[in-house]
């Protein structure tokens, strides 16, 4: 199967461009610290879970009975930065046709990158809240005796997040479709992005399940990237070759497959709208 949606995205790469800054820039519009918030925002959750789970819990992370205060919340941030990029694109893809009718019936839009710039969205406030947890694990290291706390593995992120951004795209693709059609499909996707944050090993590593539960919660897609999130992030090691390969190709095709459906989908947008 040839690969059709990166020439589409590529030919509208102005207009994604455009749209992705409009988009990011209208969020923090008439506020007054501005893009501040983007940092902002995921550094007050980081020092709250820093409190919450340190101090009142006194939790640590799996089987690091040693580790510092920092050491659990910094797991759990990690966890919670690829969840949250799957969550702002989850909850916004049903209504991403519904929000711009106008250009289903009145101008001949590219309507396929309308997911693509909720996507882009996402992945920026996602890469702000990286900033946030590199920061916190360079306070970490000093504090545990002046070591550097970020792993040179950390340039292997990319490669890991490459299939999470793919699968984005591709539910942000199948949602957006399914969404004019069924409306009801918003309030079910809210429930759901609910129940994923406690099966995705968001507040836990997956080794810390009993043996037989750890195969199951690993069919969930956003365990794996969390988990090999944390590999790389924060563990300091590559990730497993396995997930590289596999993941990547089973991204790349459910992108192709969901891009085709959406453009097939399109042609009955204005008839519902």
């Amino acid at each position: 199967m040839a690969l059709t949606f990166p020439r589409a995205l590529w030919r509208q790469r102005e207009l994604w461009w455009q749209l992705s800054r409009r988009e990011v820039q209208g969020r923090y519009r008439g506020s007054m610290l501005g893009w501040g918030w983007s940092l902002i925002t995921p550094l007050l959750m980081l020092a709250v879970y820093t409190f919450v789970f340190s101090q009142v819990f006194q939790a640590r992370w799996g089987d690091l009975q040693q580790s510092g205060p920092l050491v659990f919340a910094i797991n759990l941030f990690a966890g919670l930065i690829v969840f949250n990029l799957f969550a702002e694109t989850a909850s916004k893809a049903p209504n991403l046709i519904l929000a711009n009718t106008n250009l289903v019936t009145k101008v001949i839009f590219p309507l396929e990158i309308l997911p693509a710039v909720a996507v882009s969205a996402a992945l920026f406030h996602a890469s702000t809240s990286l900033v946030v947890l590199i920061a916190f694990q360079l306070v970490n290291g000093l504090a545990a005796g002046g070591t550097i706390g970020v792993p040179s593995t950390l340039l292997w992120l990319p490669v890991v997040w490459l299939p999470l951004v793919c699968g984005c795209l591709s539910l942000s693709w199948l949602l957006s479709a399914t969404g004019v059609f069924l409306r009801d499909l918003d309030q079910v996707m809210g429930v759901l992005t609910n129940l994923l944050m406690f099966l995705s090993a968001v507040f836990y590593p997956l080794s810390a399940l009993p043996i037989e539960w750890q195969p199951l919660l690993q069919l969930n897609p956003l365990a794996l990237v969390i988990e090999q999130t944390r590999r790389v992030a924060i563990a300091g090691f590559p990730p497993q070759a396995s997930y590289v390969a596999g993941s990547i190709l089973i991204g790349l095709l459910s992108c192709e497959v969901t891009y085709r459906a959406f453009q097939k989908a399109r042609r009955g947008f204005a008839d519902v709208l």
